[in-house]
């Protein structure tokens, strides 16, 4: 996913992305995700899910084509962005999302 962001708004946001995976659920084949696109600026925020979502529509829809291509299964890819403030200068910050 957070290659997906870096592929369709390139040099408009910063390596100042994480993504997290909030849920992964997996039911007769069907994958359920349920992810979180962390930035750091309300501006980012607006360019990610771009005018009336048409961005995070497309970043959403192409992570889920190639997570179905990986995985052999349908997915169901539910994306939320949210801003953590300056994220990427609190120490311990990528230990809070996971990484």
């Amino acid at each position: 996913m957070r290659e997906k962001v870096f592929l369709f708004v390139r040099e408009e946001i910063p390596y100042s992305v994480a993504v997290v995976v909030d849920k992964f659920i997996e039911k007769k084949g069907l994958i359920s995700i349920t992810a979180t696109i962390n930035v750091e600026r309300e501006s980012q925020k607006g360019i990610i899910i771009g005018k009336g979502g048409s961005m995070l529509k497309k970043i959403g829809t192409s992570a889920r084509e190639e997570i179905e291509k990986l995985l052999g299964s349908r997915v169901f890819l539910e994306l939320f962005v949210r801003v953590q403030k300056e994220w990427t200068k609190k120490p311990g910050a990528l230990k809070e999302f996971g990484y």
